[in-house]
């Protein structure tokens, strides 16, 4: 029977899904602002009242509704990021047996591989996601004159794609697959199953994840199965799935420091050792076909993507927050100390049993100090939101988001400023709860009140 909860929260997730297919399809009659903050609103409101729907209704809810949020994504071509477009070229590079690492897309030796639909030829080339090579001609991948930056678990999954019709639309197909993967993985791992709809129905995984199609989704599901081993004892496997993981972004390994933590009495265990050794090794091991191909072109356009995006000294463009109290030149420093003693504290006093409270925290203040532009860069973060619930850190990829929108250093800090008020205020009442509920056990001699304040301080 179905209770009378139900229907409301099927309307509010009707009410989602629509808000969301007017967001990829309206040809920007609404500005993408506008649309992004209902499709936030929607979010809430649905997420809200899931809460109150019985349990045993709870996970075919959230996945059907993942599948109807992911499905609207594929009803237009890439919005806001033209990575996708780098994916079937490099998927198409690999399919006819050459290294992704070896040529730049406008090499006149690749020139046998293109088609319309990386290179479109009589529409002027006036496009968003359209830009000249060196040699003149119009193409839709970014940066055509340098090497592909992907690791090559991302490689693997690009020329996987390739067969499934070679083009935008097969990587987009495949990002909807990865995240309603995701979404059926957490209710599997988390400990309570609504909060896999903090990713399943979260507004920026239709966009990042399915219709950007950003790779950083496989990234987040095999961290995601790599931490539930952790979380189980399975430390070879819980391995392998995070060497994968950071093998696909790079970005994963901010989570390593939650998946090897605990007590600070204890030495590193024979499980620790296991874990960071199979990581280590699957990290390596992906490298190495690429290696014996293309050298150390494999690091690909990696340094220069650095150099780019502001995180060396001289040229920054990051670190929006402290560079509100420090000079350009501290800032990287500050930040790299800051985020060293953090993962020093999961590491010494997280939860063995909750990897992925550690990894969130560490991850999320790596992207706080960092506050990149790119908003994809959060899927990690929605992940680990959807198996910890603490809700609060869902403000950092907004931020990212936000800044993505409106560019500059004053957005960077207003954006990235309001996250961290987020995040440092929102627990506030909840500690307090917390604290009333150990009291409230211990006044009546009860023996939960750890648990239960546990509880109250993870919703």
């Amino acid at each position: 029977m179905i209770d009378r909860t139900v229907p409301s929260c099927v309307l509010a997730l009707a009410a989602l899904v629509a808000a969301l297919a007017l967001t990829f399809t309206d040809g920007g009659a609404v500005p993408l602002p506008v649309w992004y903050v209902l499709d936030t609103a929607l979010f809430a409101v649905a997420v809200l009242l899931l809460r109150r729907v019985p349990g045993r209704q709870v996970a075919l809810l959230v996945l059907a509704g993942s599948a109807a949020v992911a499905a609207v994504g594929l009803l237009a071509p890439p919005r806001t990021s033209d990575d996708a477009y780098r994916y079937v070229w490099d998927g198409r590079v690999q399919a006819a047996g050459i290294s992704p690492y070896a040529h730049t897309p406008d090499d006149p030796a690749l020139a046998g591989l293109r088609d319309p639909g990386l290179f479109p030829a009589g529409d002027g080339c006036t496009g968003w996601d359209e830009r000249r090579t060196t040699a003149g001609d119009c193409t839709r991948i970014n940066r055509p004159a340098v090497h592909t930056i992907y690791p090559p678990v991302a490689q693997v999954w690009f020329v996987v794609l390739h067969p499934f019709g070679g083009g935008v639309r097969g990587v987009q197909a495949g990002g909807a697959v990865l995240a309603v993967a995701t979404t059926a993985l957490l209710l599997r791992t988390g400990r309570e199953q609504w909060r896999a709809a903090l990713w399943g129905w979260f507004p920026g995984v239709a966009v990042w994840a399915v219709n950007d199609a950003h790779v950083d989704t496989l990234g987040a599901l095999l961290t995601v199965a790599g931490l539930g081993c952790a979380a189980r004892g399975r430390a070879v496997r819980g391995g392998l799935l995070l060497g994968g993981a950071v093998a696909t972004k790079l970005l994963p390994a901010l989570v390593l420091p939650g998946a090897l933590s605990g007590p600070a009495a204890r030495r590193p265990s024979r499980k620790d050792v296991l874990l960071a050794g199979a990581a280590l090794g699957a990290f390596a091991l992906s490298y190495l076909p690429y290696v014996v191909a293309s050298g150390t072109s494999v690091l690909g356009y990696l340094p220069g993507y650095l150099k780019e995006e502001g995180y060396e000294q001289g040229h920054i463009d990051r670190f929006g927050l402290l560079r509100l109290v420090l000079s350009d030149r501290l800032a990287p420093w500050a930040a790299a100390l800051v985020l060293a003693a953090v993962a020093a504290r999961v590491l010494l006093r997280g939860d063995r049993s909750r990897p992925w409270a550690g990894a969130l925290l560490v991850t999320g203040t790596a992207l706080l100090l960092v506050a990149p532009s790119y908003p994809w860069y959060g899927l990690l973060v929605v992940a680990l939101v959807a198996l910890d619930g603490r809700w609060e850190w869902l403000a950092v990829p907004a931020a990212g988001q936000a800044l993505y929108l409106a560019q500059g250093p004053t957005a960077q800090q207003l954006a990235y400023g309001t996250a961290l008020c987020v995040v440092l205020l929102v627990p506030v009442p909840r500690r307090r709860r917390a604290g009333r509920a150990v009291a409230s056990a211990g006044a009546g001699g009860g023996g939960r009140g750890v648990s239960d304040a546990r509880e109250v301080t993870e919703v």
